[in-house]
């Protein structure tokens, strides 16, 4: 199994404006599970583009730590944030989420840890939520917030889409990441050692006739275009079916009877222990 994670849609432009957009799309939910509450001490694990870190740290007298691996991710998020006139709200570094880039002061330290979309692409998930939890204060929490792309349905469906989506799954474990890790993320806190408190959906669907619906389609085209070159590095499907497919979705985005059905996994747990004291 690969000992390194890998980030299958790239870093290109486009992949920035996709995940900038999801971003508006998924943060209002986020942020209302997460309540985060004036002065908390957030870490934001595989920060991305910096904007739900940002979003967070806009909370009166919130102190958000974000760590991202990606430098490219990293300076489009430090420039976005100077762009807002925000460059002090959120503390930015480069980092892996397996061994996090926090003094020894900090671990133990925070309220609040959370990640999304990050333990997905990682062949290794446990490592990075075990380091969460050690980051977080004895009565602290630790959010997860992934994928289980099994949850997908589309109506009427598209030609070719579900195929494509499967070819796409494939993408994961053929580097030895999993798919399907939003169904393991309870699991994935207890065998960390924290005691999971809650987990639910967020909802992240659409249907025509709403303001959304269109940005919704989009971002699914995207994600698929994205993992176009990963798809066919690894002989899966032909370029020809793959782009046909994409073309699909596009004009089913038009129908007035189109919709979306799809949730992101959401699990919370609290280290054990009493603030202030050693956790057993």
């Amino acid at each position: 199994m690969p000992e390194d994670s890998r980030y299958i849609h790239g870093v290109s432009p486009a992949e920035q404006g996709r995940l900038s957009t999801l971003n508006r799309l998924l943060n209002p939910g986020s942020l209302r599970e997460l309540a985060v509450r004036a002065g908390d001490r957030v870490l934001e694990v595989g920060s991305g583009l910096g904007e739900l870190a940002r979003a967070m740290g806009r909370i009166s007298g919130v102190r958000v730590v974000a760590v991202e691996r990606s430098p490219e991710q990293l300076a489009e998020a430090r420039r976005a944030a100077l762009d807002a006139r925000e460059g002090g709200l959120v503390d930015f570094r480069e980092g892996d989420a397996r061994r996090l880039p926090l003094a020894d002061s900090e671990r133990g330290a925070f309220d609040v840890a959370h990640t999304r979309f990050l333990v997905e692409h990682l062949p290794d998930p446990l490592s990075a939520v075990a380091e969460m939890v050690r980051a977080v204060r004895p009565g602290g929490r630790i959010v997860l917030e992934d994928d289980d792309h099994d949850v997908l349905r589309l109506w009427p469906e598209p030609p070719g889409l579900r195929t494509l989506w499967n070819a796409y799954v494939r993408t994961y474990d053929r580097i030895g990441n999993d798919p399907y890790v939003g169904r393991r993320l309870v699991s994935l806190l207890v065998s960390a050692g924290a005691r999971p408190v809650r987990n639910q959906w967020l909802f992240f669907g659409s249907c025509s006739g709403h303001a959304d619906f269109a940005t919704h389609a989009e971002n699914l085209a995207g994600v698929l275009e994205s993992s176009r070159a990963a798809i066919l590095e690894a002989e899966i499907l032909e370029a020809a079916f793959i782009d046909r497919t994409i073309a699909e979705i596009r004009e089913w985005s038009r129908r007035p009877d189109a919709a979306i059905w799809y949730a992101v996994c959401w699990a919370e747990g609290v280290k054990p222990g009493v603030s202030g004291a050693p956790a057993p």
